[in-house]
């Protein structure tokens, strides 16, 4: 104000000078706009959250290559171009996984930030009465913590032991299991069948967007999960995707035309989820995140179990702690995320409670019997590498035999470029170095012996110390209340 009464007290003669002064007024405050607006866009208040997580799909599941030095990181046959989309306006990880190989486990870890070992809770099908599933700070209620205006929704396969709405979800479409996304547990899973809305993709999909829009209409940031159901089976997908890829050449890899389709379908569905949010122009305000339950079954039934499989590289798939069970697709853009970027940091389900409430401004909450940090300084490219837990480490721990898969009680932990896993039926070890060896085929335990034993043993103190379940021979952990079964570490 100053400034301007001094302007009007100049004499004519001094036109010009008042001319420059004004100009450079003008251009410092166009800059503090510019940098304000640059603080706005990277640093936003109250941000909106959207966790896309998807059923079943493997690390190279997507047509978006997760690992730039790997051609085998991507699908060789299906087609994500959405998904691409949001890989070049974001970040992906090429070491992110999933808590579990399996999908109960895995979704708690998500919503608590705490292993499935902690929460003993280790497999599909196991009672969970002893999860305080009111008491345990969740995802919704942390960010309500921060700030009481957020509303939270989730939508679709819910596999949890609880309705949502007890974790602070306020809309949801409750307690939802596989067979509400068209599930039948016998061969029928995997005959392809037409559907106008297959695996629920695209009513899923309108009721998220109706929530978004009801959202930004009231003014409120918002936490959304949209758990599809696809593209674990029943084999899905609309006549026309099925057409559209009917004469491209299959892949070595993958094969199936209608699981391809159903691939398409659920990259469509993200589409138009994307569309919406640039209509309602929340872009620069709205984290996305892209992630898998647990990695692809090995094979779709007609081609040879582990031979080749849909998660080579990677061995093995679901149902076991080796990679290509765990290690699964992880794509994040938003605000302050740089562009095409990559993270080669090994990252887990459990570290995105810390992760999204430290975007969306904590100052104030604390965990107690936490298993995840917080990367959010490496979305933001505040810190390339570094993430805080309680205990150094990513753990997984399947202490039963399953009917399938490995048959074989075992525990795992990466930490760094190495990996340990360490079967419990006969206590061997196996040590691999993940950056020179993904496939898991190079035992180091004996030639790099002082690692190998590190690993043991952080790994079974790490046990030890959350009581994990133990494996004891003729125990399946399946609905019997844990209370009644002795048999811990």
């Amino acid at each position: 104000m100053k400034f301007f009464k001094l302007i009007e007290q100049q004499p004519f003669n001094n036109i010009k000078k008042t001319f420059f002064l004004t100009g450079i007024l003008l251009f410092f405050l166009t800059c503090d706009s510019t940098d304000r607006s640059k603080q706005k866009q990277t640093n936003p208040t109250s941000p909106n959250f959207i966790l896309i997580l998807v059923d079943d799909q493997g690390w190279n599941g997507t047509s978006v290559k997760m690992m730039h030095n790997e051609p085998s990181s991507k699908s060789d046959y299906f087609e994500t171009p959405n998904l691409e989309l949001l890989a070049k306006r974001g970040m992906r990880f090429s070491d992110a996984y999933s808590s579990a190989p399996v999908c109960a486990p895995s979704r708690y870890s998500i919503q608590f930030g705490k292993t499935p070992a902690r929460l003993s809770l280790i497999r599909v099908g196991m009672n969970t009465d002893h999860i305080d599933h009111e008491g345990y700070l969740s995802i919704p209620k942390a960010l309500k913590k921060i700030n009481s205006k957020y509303r939270t929704a989730h939508f679709g396969k819910w596999g949890m032991g609880s309705n949502p709405s007890v974790l602070g979800y306020d809309v949801s479409d409750g307690p939802t299991k596989n067979k509400d996304g068209n599930f039948d547990n016998d061969i029928s899973q995997w005959r392809h069948v037409i559907k106008k809305d297959p695996k629920n993709i695209f009513s899923l999909t309108d009721r998220a967007i109706e929530f978004i829009s009801n959202s930004k209409s009231k003014k409120n940031p918002f936490y959304l999960q949209i758990s599809h159901y696809a593209v674990h089976s029943n084999v899905e997908s609309r006549e026309k995707s099925y057409s559209r890829l009917k004469d491209k050449t299959k892949g070595a890899q993958q094969k199936d035309l209608g699981f391809a389709a159903m691939t398409f379908d659920l990259d469509y569905g993200l589409g138009l989820l994307l569309d919406k949010i640039k209509e309602l122009d929340i872009e620069d305000n709205t984290y996305i995140i892209y992630m898998s339950d647990n990695g692809s079954v090995p094979n779709i039934p007609g081609a040879k179990k582990y031979e080749k499989s849909y998660n080579y590289p990677l061995s093995r798939g679901k149902w076991d702690a080796y990679e290509g069970g765990v290690r699964v697709p992880l794509i994040i853009a938003g605000p302050g995320i740089k562009n095409g970027s990559e993270s080669s940091t090994p990252v887990s389900g459990s570290d995105l409670l810390p992760t999204l409430i430290d975007l969306a401004g904590n100052k104030t909450i604390t965990f107690n019997e936490i298993d995840g940090g917080s990367f959010a300084s490496i979305l933001l490219n505040k810190n390339h590498d570094q993430i805080k837990r309680p205990v150094d480490g990513i753990f997984f721990h399947v202490p039963y035999k399953n009917s399938i898969a490995l048959k074989r009680p075992h525990s795992a932990v990466r930490k760094g470029n190495y990996k340990l896993i360490k079967f419990q039926d006969d206590k061997s070890i196996f040590l691999f170095n993940l950056v020179k060896d993904k496939k898991e085929q190079l035992n180091l335990a004996t030639q790099n012996y002082e690692k190998a034993k590190e690993l043991e043993k952080i790994l079974d103190n790490y046990l030890i110390d959350v009581h994990a379940p133990k494996w004891q021979d003729g125990i399946t952990w399946k609905n019997i209340p844990l209370k009644e079964i002795n048999s811990y570490y």
